[in-house]
């Protein structure tokens, strides 16, 4: 994974946060082993475009007036309607100690159960927690699925390896599998519940018949 630079102020716990927000800063907590906390404001559009380009798992050079921690972004809390950034969590790390975090999985081509047989792709596990040094930590987790049939499934065991990376899920997890569409049968008419129409005896007619019978 790539190290990237990111400029950091050190704030008052104080100092009220959405005037940070406002000015263009995203208010954060720098905190780790052996570390004392350190409460922090770095610049939004800086940050963002960081991990719009390189992923939410990049290496982060905080770089203060006098000093510089190596982190990674923990927790990015966001606003529930606009999505803009709220807080960030930047916990400690060392490039030469191993580290567990989640990488995102991605999914690639098309089953053969969907594409030639009707079924569907269930995405079930579509993060995995994996164990390496920061430097090894892969951007995703590529899962070709193009041979996949109805009623089959990939799970951790059969994930690709990557080198200097341990995945810690449980082997038997499936990450994703391939379903049939299920199609509701469609049942016979009762014809003895439809209600039939009264039966009409035209009798108006033959009683008429009946009469012009008589006649001599």
């Amino acid at each position: 994974m790539k190290q990237v630079a990111l400029e950091a102020e050190i704030r008052e716990v104080s100092q009220n946060l959405n005037v940070i927000r406002n000015a263009g800063k995203i208010p954060a907590v720098f905190y780790g082993k052996n570390e004392t906390p350190i409460a922090v404001t770095v610049d939004t559009k800086k940050f963002m475009t960081i991990v719009g380009k390189e992923g939410a798992n990049v290496i982060i050079e905080l770089k203060f007036k006098d000093f510089s921690k190596t982190a990674i972004i923990k927790e990015l809390q966001r606003h529930v309607l606009t999505q803009a950034p709220n807080h960030v969590d930047f916990q400690a790390i060392s490039l030469k100690e191993k580290i567990n975090i989640l990488v995102p999985v991605h999914i690639d081509g098309i089953a053969d159960g969907v594409k030639n047989s009707g079924g569907t792709l269930e995405h079930i596990l579509r993060e995995i927690k994996v164990r390496c040094l920061p430097t090894d930590i892969p951007s995703k987790i590529s899962v070709d699925v193009s041979a996949l049939k109805i009623g089959e499934a990939l799970t951790v065991s059969q994930l690709p390896k990557i080198d200097g990376v341990e995945y810690e899920n449980d082997p038997t997890n499936i990450v994703v599998n391939i379903i049939a569409l299920s199609v509701e049968e469609e049942k016979p008419v009762d014809v003895t519940a439809v209600p039939q129409a009264p039966e009409v005896i035209a009798k108006g007619k033959k009683e008429e018949e009946g009469a012009e019978g008589t006649k001599k």
